[in-house]
């Protein structure tokens, strides 16, 4: 029953979101209601906070991947192109100051 659960809490959209709260409040409906032992439910929210953790960070990378490539389709300049672009401007500054000091 408990891998069971377990099965089905996985494949649903919500691990991504689960709270160590929620799952020991689940963890106790179980337990009350004999499905699983204390070890079992100290198991089981160990596993979903960890899966929980799993699913976000792989979400979060997605997600950054899916910005970092919409935005090199729509040509927008990065931080580090602009990066680049402000030390270009400091040279050619300094490189003007110099040249106007210079007559």
């Amino acid at each position: 029953m408990k891998d069971l659960l377990r099965d089905i809490f996985y494949m649903g959209a919500g691990a991504a979101f689960l709270t160590k709260e929620k799952a020991e409040e689940l963890k106790k409906e179980l337990i009350e209601k004999g499905k699983m032992t204390q070890e079992e439910g100290k198991q089981f929210v160990d596993d979903m906070v960890k899966k929980s953790e799993d699913v976000k960070g792989q979400l979060e990378k997605k997600v950054q991947d899916n910005v970092a490539e919409q935005l090199q389709k729509m040509n927008v300049a990065s931080r580090d192109d602009v990066d680049e672009l402000r030390g270009k401007i400091e040279e050619l500054k300094a490189m003007v100051e110099k040249m106007q000091s210079g007559n």
